[in-house]
This record gives C-alpha cells, structure tokens and sequence, in this order.
C-alpha cells in the first residue's frame, strides 16, 4: 500500500493540481510534431514553416517564462497558471481551424508558448519547492516531473488515433478538448499563494533582494552560467526529437503509428527517469547529474541514428531517451532552489530556461531547414550528438571541479 509522508498530506491538492497541469501542458505539446505530416499537406505550409512555427512556440515560451516568474512575487501563482491554460486551450483551437501559416503561427507558436510559460514545467516545479520540506523536495520534484511525462502516454496515441479515424483538424480539437482541463488543475495548483516561503540558508540566498538583484546574483554564479548554456544543448536535442521524430520514421518507411509509439514510450519511461533522478538530486550532485545525462542523450542518439530504424530498435531508443528525458527538471529546479532560495525561483529558473527554449528554436527550425535543403536529417543529428556531448563534458567537469577535494557527492 502507498503510504504517503505526513509532510506531504496537507499540500496533496497543491501537487496533485501541479501535476495534472504539468501531464496536460507537456504531454499536448510533445504530441505536436505527430501533426506535421498531415498539416504540411493539407494547410498549405510546408516543413520549414511547420517547424518555424514550432520554434516560434518554444522561443515565445522562453521569453514569457521569466516573465511569468517575475510576476509571480507581485500578484501571486494562481492568476499567472490560470492565465496560461486558458492561452495553451484558445492556441490549440486557433491550430484546429488553420489554414495557412500565420493562423499556425498564432495558435500553435505564440499562444501555446505563452500557455507553456505560464502553466507548464518551471510554474509546477516552483510550485512544488514551496509546497514541500527541504528534506523531501529532491523527491517532490521528481515525482511531480514524473507526472508531466504521463501526457504523452495519452495523447500521442489519442492524437493518431483521430487523424487516422477522421483527420488532423479532429485530433486537434480532441486535445483542445483536453487542454480544458488545465484550468481546474491551475485552480487547484494555485492554492500555494497561501503558504508562507521557506527560507533558505544558502549564502547567495536572493530571497531578500529585488527582482533585478536575484538576477544579477545568478549572472554572477559560474555554476548557474554552465548550467544554463547546457540547458540551450538540451532544448536543441530534445525539440528536435519532438518535432522530427515522426516524421524521420515515416521517411524511412515506416508505419504511421511506430512515431506515436516511440513518443508514448518516451512519456513512460519519463516517469522511471524523472523518479529516479528526482531520487539521485537528493543524494549526489545535481549539476554533476545533469552532464551525465547530457552525455548519455548523445551517445544513445548516435546509436540510433548510425541504424536504419525498425519497430524494435526505435522502441528501445524511445525508453532510453525517456528515462535520461525530464530527469533534468527536478535536479534544475532543486539546483536553483538550493542555491537562491525560493522567492525568485520561478523567475531564475525561468531565466535558465529561456536558454533552454533559444535552443529548441535551433532544433526544430534547424532540423527543418537542414532537411528541406538536403533532403535529410543526417547534419542535424550529427551537429546536435556532437554539441551534446561536449556541452555535458563541461557541465559535469566543473559541478566536479567546484567540489572541495575532501567532499563526498552526498550534500550536506
């Protein structure tokens, strides 16, 4: 039988609604990429202006997030993640009824970027680090993260389903459908604007500083600047894979529904990975934690994409780039809460991640261009193992290096 802490019990509603907004958001908009083939043919746009209006989406949702993070200590989380679902429901209606790119662009790029920033991963993870005890949060975290991988184990199959039943404008209205119900469970995560903020006893706390002095305090942190240019890396590949996928593998031959498959496996095994380094974050470095996921990411691509793809090993490749896919989220959001407090987190984590997003943009519009200028995904894949690895080489070095030579990895 679950036995659930005692320290968790009295917030339960806040992590439960946190968690339904996080499977909605991400699962919705990690499906996105199941629609490009259907779209591309039927909707007059062609696979650069897809994958612009994709990029568009993730670079809207890195410029709003610090926004979104920095409006929360004024009027509170609740009206910010309200805000959001509202947007990501209208942005999936306003995709349902395109017709060409700029409707494309509008609702499936501005609106649901602005939905993702307000009411997606930084807003549950922060919402989470407050809710809960120090001592828990590192499994908190992960367990919330783990939540958010659920979506796409519903919505990927959902979403091919209904185009092959009916079409694309039917599956798109099913997930708007859906996204209605990001509402009650912002509603419900929102109920964290009751608790005070824990403070924190890191030396480089912001909690007592403006929004300007918690951001030039990170600007000035050499570990909070590797790990936000490793986080660009990791939007590059993980986009990439979203938006490309399916359509990699329908290039190749294969059946329609192996893409919607491998992104269900993908939403599966985010649960195990997301658990476990939710589990990791609270027992060894987190930034130490990150580079080696950065690194195995790349070299799993590699295998995969040096093969010609088939039902088995495109299945295995799904699990294992599950299980190293959200396990970023905790050890981010723990690493920031750990080093500045809480006050500001959504806005520094935010920050981080609109680096991340900057990196989506490259991944999505580059896959796309490359693909439509050579006619594969061959430059792209080689380009994104390539920056991977090296970008987890060096987060992984200096969470090393900036340990005392005496300490275990085990924080105090």
């Amino acid at each position: 039988m679950l036995r659930i802490p005692p320290a968790l019990r009295p917030v339960l509603p806040i992590l439960i609604g946190a968690s339904l907004m996080l499977t909605l958001t991400m699962g919705l908009r990690q499906s996105l990429g199941l629609f490009m083939p259907s779209i591309t043919s039927d909707a007059v746009v062609t696979v650069t202006q897809f994958t612009l209006a994709i990029s568009i989406q993730n670079l809207c949702w890195g410029v709003f997030q610090p926004l979104a993070g920095a409006a929360v200590p004024r009027i509170g989380y609740r009206p910010v993640m309200m805000t959001g679902a509202a947007a990501y429901a209208l942005g999936l209606a306003l995709m349902s009824t395109a017709q060409g790119f700029w409707m494309l662009v509008i609702g499936a790029g501005v609106l649901i970027g602005l939905g993702m920033a307000c009411a997606s991963m930084a807003m549950a993870m922060a919402v989470t680090a407050q809710s809960v005890p120090a001592s828990v949060r590192s499994m908190a975290l992960g367990c919330v993260s783990a939540a958010g991988s659920l979506g796409a184990l519903i919505a990927a199959p959902l979403g091919q389903g209904l185009m092959q039943a009916l079409d694309w404008r039917a599956a798109v209205v099913g997930f708007a459908v859906l996204a209605i119900l990001i509402l009650p469970a912002a509603w419900s995560a929102g109920k964290v604007d009751r608790l005070p903020v824990p403070p924190t006893a890191s030396t480089d706390s912001a909690d007592s500083l403006s929004a300007r002095g918690a951001l030039a305090l990170a600007g000035r942190n050499p570990r909070f600047l590797v790990m936000t240019g490793a986080y660009f890396v990791c939007g590059m590949q993980l986009v990439f894979l979203t938006t490309h996928l399916p359509a990699y593998l329908e290039l190749c031959g294969a059946d329609p529904m192996l893409g919607a498959t491998a992104l269900g496996v993908i939403g599966g095994f985010n649960v195990l990975g997301s658990l476990f380094f939710g589990w990791a974050g609270g027992r060894w470095s987190k930034q130490a934690l990150l580079g080696g996921i950065y690194m195995a990411r790349s070299l799993v691509m590699a295998w995969f994409f040096m093969q010609w793809p088939t039902a088995t090993n495109t299945v295995i490749f799904a699990a294992m780039m599950g299980f190293l896919w959200l396990g970023v989220g905790p050890l981010v959001s723990g690493s920031v809460a750990e080093t500045f407090g809480l006050r500001w987190q959504a806005m520094l984590q935010g920050t981080a991640f609109m680096f991340h997003q900057a990196g989506s943009f490259l991944g999505a519009l580059g896959g796309g261009i490359a693909f439509d200028l050579l006619g594969d995904y061959d430059l792209a894949v080689a380009f994104g193992v390539s920056l991977g690895f090296a970008a987890g080489a060096v987060q992984a070095t200096v969470a090393l290096a900036g340990r005392p030579p005496s300490a275990p990895l085990r924080p105090a």
